[in-house]
């Protein structure tokens, strides 16, 4: 019924831009980060170096694809950047199981 290289991946043909992986990326590791090694009230240590971690392949990736980041893009990476650092504060204010 479905050809046979539907499913197949063509060498060199990705859809999905550099900026929108970068993106979940961060958004992966912070969501991981957050459950793993933040608590009530402290934050483990191996967080910050994680999240120091994270901001190097940030830079790395940017320059990499440096062409790739016009105007928009630039202020889709910063709003969500900044949407990140709310929910972070946000939910590690909310009261959970201490």
């Amino acid at each position: 019924m479905l050809p046979e290289g539907l499913y197949k991946r063509r060498r060199g043909h990705n859809n999905t831009p550099p900026t929108v992986l970068l993106i979940l990326t961060n958004c992966i590791v912070l969501a991981i980060l957050t459950q793993l090694y933040t608590g009530c009230t402290t934050i483990n240590s191996f967080f910050w170096v994680v999240i120091a971690g994270l901001a190097l392949y940030n830079v790395y990736n940017i320059r990499r694809n440096r062409e790739e980041f016009n105007k928009l893009n630039v202020i889709v990476y910063v709003v969500s950047i900044l949407l990140m650092i709310f929910l972070f504060y946000y939910f590690s204010t909310q009261p959970g199981k201490c």
